[in-house]
């Protein structure tokens, strides 16, 4: 590569913050502020700023690994690909092809992910794949769908923040997950707008609100509903709007009449006058978003929990009109784009359903296979892993690490140890890659290119900025070589661009149309919006991109947005006398999901060593714990020992722990798998605890 300035994009959240790779004469790699972006205009947190720091030889893969007498040793890519290719091959003879997993990520780029989905249907026949998407916006993806017929992230660009009148934020620290984005609520405030933040820590995002509520953790569905309840008995709804663009609004209303104020003051813990305060705050303005992260979509109700909060931007005409609506904030770097295009167990490309026949002929056709060969539906993300080393007897892993992001890890580690075959492709040896048969190093977001989809909608383009070492392959030559050897020598094709081309006429016609986009234009527009539909048979398309959905009507089949009517129910574990605590579980400043690849970076491992255990200072003076003494926390599925850090800014019958690290501090030890019925979101937001002192 040339030692010029190549703008690209962040590898970490779904920002997609704009940056410039410059190779340097030593080899290393110079990044620099990207201002013309406009998600971040060349701000980046420390993550971002240190991203380079994981290209480096020291940290990262740089020979496949196969397992021999119980060690990875190097091996060369002919053994590693031709022992993948067994293993695959004789788990489906001897067990059928849905004994075959595939788990891939929300980290790799669009092209990765529609080839691997295409690759589990196409060359393996398999049923069984899924991503660890599934346990980040799944819920609020299921609400979406269910209320406006489509499922894109925000449904405005980042922009509209700050003109808007109120925004409502629940469950998200974005001061910490996705810093460059504190900016548009600051300059929201400047311009004379509030924000409410609903979150049972005062994280440093609740710091900087007009409003902050402390609901218990598991409430969120009532906190909704109470707000519902208040919008109607105090006439604050826009009538002609419910009577002009929905449907299903007495049945939503007659369940947000049940839970009136002092009910759920109750349940949530939030005051009365609090609740009636962000009514006020929410409603006289001329415009108004509601804002969901994590926090009420984790949540075996998380589906409900979103749909009562779309209620409420419903009932006051906040949807579909300029600077309102209801947005989902999207976590992984490429989240929105990997559900897309068909590594969900439910979808193909273009956000189709799988069970649609005329879906099927339409993927199928472009993908020259026979509709009646597509298997159906598979497991959910935690089903399938649940299912490994019974149902399921091999695994193709991709960008992920399930051994510390998945709920109940210590179950999900021994049902990987318990597979007859595990392939794991990684830039680093993860947790989950170490206890592989085989360990491929494949490129990483600099050494490649491809598109993402941010949390906007808005598809992006990385390009590649430096070469990688020898030694080093891509996942889309990896599914190539995968296919040949398995019988299929065409169409798994290296190129990005190649493949970008196949997923516009898979896409083509399906709710997430990419068929209007190019890599051309993606770098003149910096980022074009889908929906974006080809424009005919024009040589260019000539589709402007969507940037605001919604304005004229939702994509459902009437045109109408849907109330859904939902009533609050306790979370799938209450505390009782044995664990009387509640733990919730997120995300600190300076390292991202597993850690996988943050853990590697010495700059953000001095900000963020290790593990802790937030609690109240009257829960710490009942356990005689002070501040650094270690605390073991412990639930129905296992046991977590981690420093204490004692602050008032936790609810007293709250803990908190960061995901980000295995062995002893692993949070996720202790999480419940308990699902969401609708989106098989696992339940890490809230389960039972108690917490104990440790002896030495």
């Amino acid at each position: 590569m040339q030692n010029t300035a190549t703008p690209t994009h962040c590898p970490y959240c779904a920002l997609q913050c704009g940056m410039n790779l410059t190779p340097a004469s030593d080899g290393t790699v110079e990044l620099s502020e990207r201002a013309d972006f406009p998600v971040n205009r060349g701000a980046l947190c420390g993550k971002g700023r240190t991203a380079p720091a994981v290209l480096s030889s020291r940290v990262r893969l740089t020979s496949p690994l196969v397992r021999s007498e119980g060690t990875l040793v190097p091996a060369s890519w002919e053994e590693a690909l031709d022992r993948i290719a067994e293993g695959l091959s004789r788990t489906r003879a001897e067990h059928g092809p849905d004994a075959v997993g595939v788990f891939g990520g929300g980290g790799l780029t669009n092209e990765k992910a529609y080839t691997l989905g295409k690759f589990a249907r196409v060359v393996l026949g398999t049923s069984q794949i899924d991503y660890n998407g599934r346990f980040c916006m799944s819920s609020a993806a299921a609400a979406g769908i269910k209320a406006f017929g489509l499922d894109r992230g925000l449904p405005f660009p980042l922009e509209d923040i700050p003109k808007t009148g109120c925004v409502i934020l629940v469950g998200s620290n974005l001061a910490e997950t996705m810093p460059p984005s504190l900016r548009f609520f600051h300059e929201l405030r400047e311009n004379g707008g509030t924000l409410i933040v609903v979150d049972p820590r005062r994280t440093k995002t609740a710091e900087q609100a007009d409003l902050h509520l402390a609901p218990r953790p598991g409430t969120d569905l009532a906190l909704a509903l109470g707000l519902l309840h208040l919008v109607v008995a105090e006439g604050r709804t826009d009538e002609e709007y419910i009577r002009e663009r929905t449907t299903g609004w007495e049945e939503a209303r007659a369940e947000a009449l049940a839970h009136w104020p002092e009910y759920v003051e109750r349940i949530t813990g939030v005051s009365v006058p609090e609740l009636r305060e962000v009514v006020r705050m929410f409603c006289e303005p001329e415009s108004a978003m509601v804002l969901t992260a994590r926090g009420p979509e984790q949540q075996s109700k998380g589906t409900d929990t979103v749909g009562a909060w779309i209620n409420l931007c419903l009932a006051t005409g906040r949807a579909g009109r300029p600077l309102s609506g209801y947005g989902c904030l999207t976590g992984q770097g490429n989240g929105q784009g990997g559900r897309e295009h068909g590594q969900k167990a439910d979808q193909l490309p273009g956000y189709r359903k799988l069970t649609d026949p005329e879906a099927r002929r339409h993927v199928a056709e472009v993908w020259g296979v026979d509709p009646d060969s597509l298997p159906g539906p598979g497991r959910s993300a935690y089903e399938l892993l649940d299912a490994l080393g019974t149902d399921i007897r091999a695994l193709l892993l991709m960008a992920s690490n399930p051994v510390v992001s998945a709920p109940r890890a210590a179950h999900v580690e021994e049902r990987i140890k318990s597979l007859d075959f595990l392939a794991v492709c990684d830039v680093v040896l993860s947790e989950t890659a170490a206890l592989a048969d085989v360990v491929l190093p494949v490129t990483q977001w600099a050494e490649e290119t491809g598109t993402t989809t941010n949390l906007e909608g808005r598809v992006l383009l990385r390009r590649q900025a430096i070469t990688p070492p020898d030694g080093i392959r891509s996942d889309l030559e990896v599914m190539h070589e995968l296919a040949g050897r398995l019988g299929v020598e065409k169409g798994f094709p290296t190129d990005p661009e190649e493949v970008f081309e196949e997923l516009r006429r898979a896409s083509a016609g399906g709710p997430a149309d990419y068929s209007g986009i190019t890599y051309r234009r993606i770098v003149e527009e910096n980022g074009v919006f889908w929906p974006c539909p080809a424009d005919g048979d024009a040589p260019e398309p000539a589709h402007p991109g969507t940037p605001r959905l919604f304005h004229d009507r939702f994509a459902t089949e009437d045109g109408r947005a849907h109330f859904v009517p939902v009533a609050h129910r306790a979370s799938a574990e209450e505390p009782d006398e044995e664990y009387p605590v509640l733990l919730t579980t997120g995300r600190v400043v300076s390292q991202y999901q597993s850690g996988a690849q943050t853990r590697r970076v010495d700059e953000l491992n001095a900000a963020a060593p290790g593990p802790f255990v937030e609690l109240h200072p009257r829960l710490a003076a009942r356990l005689g714990a002070a501040e650094g003494d270690p605390l073991a926390v412990v639930s129905r599925r296992g046991r977590a020992v981690a420093p204490a850090r004692i602050t008032t800014a936790i609810r007293p019958d709250t803990v908190f722990m960061p995901f980000h690290w295995p062995g002893e501090g692993r949070a996720n030890t202790l999480t419940n798998p308990a699902l969401d019925p609708t989106s098989r979101m696992p339940e890490f937001k809230v389960c039972a605890v108690r917490v104990e002192t440790v002896e030495g």
